[in-house]
């Protein structure tokens, strides 16, 4: 990691970031098999050059951030495959590596690309569970048993060269504070993303507004925002936020599509999704609202393609 807060240095030039969107979901659109709690860490153990392909592919489409494929790579998840510790903590390093890869390859082919970023991805301990709890936030820990649990695989990420942290898909007030904390262990500066309730509270009920209280008084959370979420709840969940802090703001939002985390599956979009006509039904549509709720990082999370980021883009650009 660069001994400057490089994500925080681009957002203070008032730059506006268009992040990448799905690795999981596109990785299975390439043929993998991701019936598995490991999820897209398998695929670190099995064709760990896909991943750099798909990297690789956001930054050709436009993205300025490649998250890792680090969400589901834990030690106690590799231990469920007979795993040591330090072998799972290796993968956790490859995932950075094979980024750091696809940055370099792109840059060689388009140097003029400008400053692309590396974010090593910090899922919560309900991705572990693999039981949809990153959308419940109903698991209940102390402060040091998340931190037991999220320091190794923190450690190997910064280690591995990360710019920063992407702490996404929280489901839990009390994960969040202790992942804070632990970046402050660290020193590394993160942004953190939240699952949600509804437009005003993440998954757990936390008010939005005690979510960015909480983060103000962090320096090194460089933006606070939504992810994995569906479409309709991204603009009132960035006006909750945007009336309670001034950090910059983030949303990766899920295609438009409806997840069902008991059966892994995906549908159309449910009746009160989609709503009035003005709701956005891609990433693209919504991003105009979002930047005017103060988004300064815009891309897309499950289902998203890479041509979902370059519509993203041409939003963006069209801005300047």
């Amino acid at each position: 990691m660069s001994s400057i807060a490089p994500l925080s240095s681009l957002l203070e030039s008032g730059e506006h970031l268009v992040t990448d969107g799905a690795l999981a979901t596109e990785l299975e659109a390439r043929g993998c098999n991701l019936d598995d709690p490991l999820w897209s860490a398998k695929v670190l153990l099995e064709d760990p050059h896909l991943i750099r392909d798909v990297h690789r592919d956001y930054f050709s489409a436009g993205a300025r951030i490649a998250t890792t494929a680090s969400y589901q790579a834990t030690p106690q998840g590799f231990a469920r495959r007979g795993m040591s510790a330090h072998d799972a903590l290796e993968l956790v390093a490859l995932s950075v590596r094979l980024a750091d890869e696809a940055r370099r390859m792109h840059l060689a082919a388009a140097p003029d690309s400008g400053t692309l970023l590396i974010a090593g991805s910090v899922g919560p301990y309900g991705a572990y569970l693999a039981d949809g709890s990153e959308y419940r936030g109903d698991y209940t820990l102390g402060k040091d048993e998340f931190l037991d649990f999220h320091r190794p695989r923190v450690a190997a990420l910064v280690e591995a060269g990360v710019d920063f942290l992407a702490c996404e898909t929280l489901p839990s007030f009390a994960e969040a504070a202790a992942l804070a904390a632990l970046t402050e262990e660290f020193g590394v500066e993160s942004w953190f993303t939240f699952s949600l309730r509804d437009g005003a509270h993440i998954s757990d009920g936390t008010p939005l507004t005690a979510v960015a209280g909480l983060l103000d008084a962090h320096p090194l959370a460089a933006a606070i925002g939504v992810n994995c979420v569906p479409l309709h709840l991204v603009t009132p969940a960035l006006a909750a936020l945007h009336s309670a802090t001034d950090k910059p703001l983030v949303a990766y939002p899920n295609s438009g599509e409806t997840y069902d985390p008991a059966t892994k599956t995906w549908g159309p979009a449910t009746a009160s999704a989609q709503g009035a006509d003005a709701e956005p039904t891609d990433p693209a549509g919504g991003a105009d609202a979002w930047l005017e709720h103060g988004a300064r990082i815009i891309g897309g999370c499950c289902r998203t393609t890479p041509g979902d980021i370059a519509a993203v883009g041409r939003i963006i650009a069209a801005r300047r």
